[in-house]
């Protein structure tokens, strides 16, 4: 298994596990956040399994272009919780934006590591 390959698992089992956690604990999450709407975490959880299914997918393709799309979606979502944390558009929480933050700072990582991976694997290909 190459660097790139095993980047890509990662971010696959950490948006695999925190989609079915936000899917399965979404209530209990509400409440850290001080929300009664529960139904975001049960989407965003949505979302983040149909994410993980794709990245399962590249780790055996590992097609270029669809590798770029899932480093650029890991950035976004640090970019859009950097945002939610500045102006707290919801009113969340201090601990719902320690949550945010944290998982920016990991989803970061893992969006580096896939840049590093993906120029490793293609200065062998090359």
């Amino acid at each position: 298994m190459n660097k790139l390959q095993k980047a890509l698992k990662i971010n696959a089992l950490f948006s695999s596990i925190s989609g079915v956690i936000m899917v399965l604990l979404n209530q209990p999450i509400a409440k850290l956040f001080e929300t009664n709407n529960n139904k975001v975490f049960w989407i965003v959880g949505l979302i983040l399994i149909f994410f993980a299914v794709t990245i399962w997918y590249e780790i055996f393709k590992q097609r270029k272009l669809a590798v770029i799309w899932i480093i650029i979606q890991d950035f976004i979502w640090v970019l859009g919780s950097s945002i939610l944390i500045l102006f707290n558009p919801f009113k969340t929480t201090l601990t719902g934006n320690l949550i945010i933050g944290l998982i920016a700072i990991i989803v970061l990582y893992m969006g580096i590591n896939q840049m590093i991976g993906l120029k490793k694997t293609q200065q062998i290909k090359n």
